[in-house]
Order: C-alpha cells, then sequence, then structure tokens
C-alpha cells in the first residue's frame, strides 16, 4: 500500500482535456497518484471532495503588492492571502510600484527582504525596462526575474525614482537585449501620444467624469500600441506578452502575429469581463483602471474572443491603493482595480456558469498557459503526477454575496462588494498544505517560496 500524506478524494478533477472524479494522492508536497479509489492506510489523512471541483490553483501573472516602501497599501502579507483565499496558488509581482521601482539588482534584493518570511503561497518576480536600464538587465536576469515589464503609456508616480514609460528607442534596444536573454517582455500597450493629447484636452475643457476619463483612452491606442510593439518584436525576436488587453480589436492584431509565427502571448483581466463603462459611472474611482473597462458591446467582442480560445492568459492587474485614493475626481484618483482575490470566483461564475465555457478551457488560462509562459510548467499550473499539489477546491452549487468583511486586502475596497457570486473557494492547498480553509481563513503559516528563474542555465526554476 502506498503511503501518503493527504488523500483528496472523489472530487471532480479538471484536467487538461476533461473532468473526471478521481482521488488525488499526495506526497513530499507534490501530486503522487491520480485514480479512482486509491489505496491508503488508516492514518493517511483525508480531505473529502464529493460534490466538488478541484482546480490547478491559479498562477495571478500580473499583481502589485508595493513593496518595498508602499507596504501600506498593499504587502506580500495581505497580498497573498488575499490570493490564497481567492484559490490561487503562484502570482507573479509587478516590478513599478515599489520603491525603489525593480529595475536593477539593489531593488530587487530589497523587494526579496521585504517579501522573505511573509507570503502564504509561492511567487515570482519581474523585472522593468524603463529608460536608462538597459545594461542593468542581465543582473536582473541572473538573479532570477521570471521576465521585464515596460509602460509604453506613462504609469504615473512622483519623485526621481519612478518607473518611466520607455521611449521607441528604449523598447526595440531594450527587445533585442530581452530576446538575448530568452526571457519575455510583459508591456503595457497604450499610445501615450494619444492618451496624454486627449487627457490635457479633457481636462482643459473641464470635463472630470468616469465616461470623460474612458473615452481619452480609446481602443484607438491600444491598438497603434499593440501594432507598433508587434513590429519591434517581428525585427529582434523578442518574445513579448500584452498585459490587461482591453478590445477584441488588439486580440484579432495579436492573433494574426501569432499566425505570421511571432512568439507573442495575450492577456486580460476579469474586470474587463465583467464591468461596464455604466458600471464604472456608478461605482466612481474604485473601478477605475487603464486601460479602462468598455462598452457592454465592447465587452460582448471579448466574451467571444475569449469563447473562441485567442486568450492565453487571465490575469488580476491587482493594483490596490489607500481607500483616500479611490476617492473624490476621477481623473485625479489612482488608476487600479483591487480584485485578485475575486478572479477565479468571477470566471467560473462568468465564465462557466453563465456561458458555459468549460472548466479545462478556464483552467489553461488560469493556470497552464501562465505556467509554461514564465517558465513555472511542469512544476505549476495543472494537476498531473509530480506537480506540486497546488489545488483550488470549489464549491460550484454554493454561492455567497461578497462583503467588505470577506476581503483580505489591506484596505478592503473592490468592485464586485455586493456581487453575488453562484459559486465559491472551500479551500486552497499550496504543495499539499491547506492555506485556506472558507470556514476558518487563511493559515498561520507563510510559506510561500521565491521562484527564481534560472536565466543563468538557460531557463527552469530554484526554489
Amino acid at each position: 500500500m502506498n503511503h501518503y500524506d493527504l488523500i483528496i478524494r472523489k472530487g471532480t478533477v479538471v484536467l487538461q482535456d476533461e473532468c473526471r472524479q478521481i482521488d488525488i494522492g499526495i506526497r513530499d508536497g507534490k501530486i503522487a497518484a491520480l485514480g479512482e479509489n486509491l489505496k491508503y492506510s488508516e492514518q493517511t489523512p483525508v480531505y473529502d471532495a464529493e460534490n466538488l471541483t478541484i482546480m490547478p490553483g491559479m498562477i495571478d501573472a500580473h499583481v502589485h503588492f508595493n513593496e518595498p516602501a508602499l507596504g501600506h497599501w498593499e504587502g506580500f502579507a495581505t497580498g497573498s492571502a488575499s490570493l490564497a483565499a481567492g484559490g490561487c496558488t503562484t502570482y507573479i509581482d509587478m516590478p513599478l510600484n515599489g520603491v525603489p521601482p525593480t529595475v536593477r539588482l539593489s531593488a530587487l534584493e530589497l523587494k526579496l527582504d521585504a517579501a522573505a518570511g511573509q507570503s502564504y503561497v509561492d511567487y515570482a518576480l519581474w523585472g522593468g525596462l524603463v529608460p536608462g536600464n538597459i545594461g542593468q538587465l542581465e543582473e536582473l536576469a541572473k538573479a532570477g526575474v521570471i521576465g521585464f515589464k515596460a509602460f509604453m503609456s506613462c504609469p504615473g508616480g512622483e519623485g526621481e525614482d519612478i518607473f518611466a514609460e520607455v521611449d521607441d528607442v528604449t523598447l526595440f534596444e531594450g527587445m533585442k537585449e530581452i530576446a538575448r536573454l530568452g526571457l519575455v517582455l510583459a508591456l503595457h500597450a497604450e499610445s501615450e501620444e494619444i492618451v496624454a493629447k486627449l487627457g490635457a484636452e479633457a481636462v482643459q475643457a473641464g470635463k472630470r467624469s468616469a465616461l470623460d476619463f474612458i473615452a481619452t483612452r480609446p481602443i484607438a491606442a491600444e491598438v497603434e500600441a499593440v501594432n507598433r510593439a508587434l513590429g519591434y518584436a517581428e525585427q529582434t525576436g523578442c518574445k513579448l506578452h500584452f498585459v490587461h488587453i482591453s478590445s477584441a480589436e488588439a486580440v484579432q492584431v495579436i492573433t494574426e502575429a501569432k499566425v505570421k509565427g511571432l512568439d507573442v502571448t495575450v492577456e486580460t483581466c476579469p474586470h474587463y469581463l465583467v464591468l461596464t463603462d455604466e458600471d464604472v459611472a456608478r461605482l466612481g474611482p474604485v473601478a477605475k483602471c487603464a486601460p479602462p473597462v468598455r462598452t457592454a458591446e465592447d465587452q460582448a467582442r471579448l466574451w467571444r474572443e475569449l469563447a473562441a480560445g485567442r486568450f492565453d492568459i487571465i490575469a488580476s492587474d491587482h493594483s490596490p491603493s489607500p481607500k483616500h485614493m479611490k476617492q473624490g475626481d476621477f481623473f485625479a484618483a489612482w488608476g487600479g482595480i483591487s480584485g485578485a482575490q475575486s478572479s477565479l470566483e468571477l470566471m467560473i461564475d462568468e465564465g462557466h456558469l453563465r456561458r458555459d465555457i468549460p472548466l479545462p478551457e478556464l483552467a489553461r488560462m488560469l493556470a497552464i498557459e501562465p505556467a509554461k509562459r514564465f517558465g513555472l510548467y511542469p512544476r505549476k499550473g495543472e494537476i498531473a503526477l509530480g506537480a506540486d499539489a497546488d489545488l483550488a477546491i470549489i464549491d460550484l452549487a454554493t454561492g455567497y454575496t461578497l462583503q467588505e468583511s470577506d476581503l483580505h486586502y489591506r484596505h478592503k475596497q473592490s468592485p464586485y462588494v455586493g456581487k453575488t457570486f453562484n459559486c465559491s473557494v472551500k479551500a486552497t492547498f499550496l504543495r499539499g498544505t491547506k492555506v485556506y480553509d472558507r470556514s476558518v481563513g487563511v493559515g498561520a503559516d507563510t510559506d510561500g517560496a521565491w521562484l527564481r528563474h534560472n536565466a543563468a542555465i538557460g531557463g527552469g526554476l530554484d526554489g
């Protein structure tokens, strides 16, 4: 009889191509067996998952936890607790909101110090591409960043040590260097020339509403930036990942580039699939982001692209701030949505239960593809033999209405407060250990590990 540290029995397990009721045997944090009626000793702990659905833990490739220095916005402890409560077992933290931003080795070391012993789930880190730091990219790659992030429009911020948008020369030369290093460049694709001009005109005309803001960041600005970046990628051979794409028009351009053979992936976020511009006008700055949430018609086109399999990754773009920064004048308010805790439930509720998107297809975008794209696969991303036992236990029959008190964020705000979900995350397991249980909350142990990308040997993971 095989020895297991834990048996999860009779759950409906979401595999790559099907959902099956089987048992999962876990040993040393790994999936050691999958099958019906696994044999185990009387001393083996058992989690009864009958009538529950088991998905691979979400890999959220796009979060902002604001450390070092801005942990009072959201730090690794509260941010990772929120993710654990949402069925996420791995995240990749963005480089721009900490002080200093992660654009050189010394800043990466500060971020690692801030994260050490503070995360409830596993994590990797992005480095940044900004004007003047191309010579720093190799050091960051060798130190273990998963890839690099750049902005084609101004991300905002104050002070001397900010994360600035790239000019075309920096973008082109940076792509050449990132291609040499064999990593991925993640891009915020909006034309700064377009959005800056339209924004200035709106302010000068006294236009300050949510809908006025949305009008200053049109789909044309996204499509222009995507086309420009794809042209540079074709010339440099750089692998691209477009973050938080908000329009079907941009998805179609990226799909055409894939057909031509470019190594490019595309991400969207739940807020583009769940909220509309009318919701933003109703909710106010708590729903402000860039690119902005768009019309119901735009959203319907996004869902059609998703149903056709044209999105690679779904990520939260969790970008929190203190509450006072999400109040008052819409143009001046902080642009970022707190949504990481709700991503998996939103996609199951809106995608599977309401629109019949198959669970294996959702698992592909939420777990398998981010794992493959960023060097975490096969250790992460799939319920398979030998993989880490990272699991989200979902109750598809028990819903709830989200309250502020349910949130684990440092600042308990979200555009989804008051929304009724028709499913719920019942438990989350990280490497075979339960880190969240809906009845008791997040566990006491912060055992999340840094997943260091080993660029020095051409890929793979340490950690």
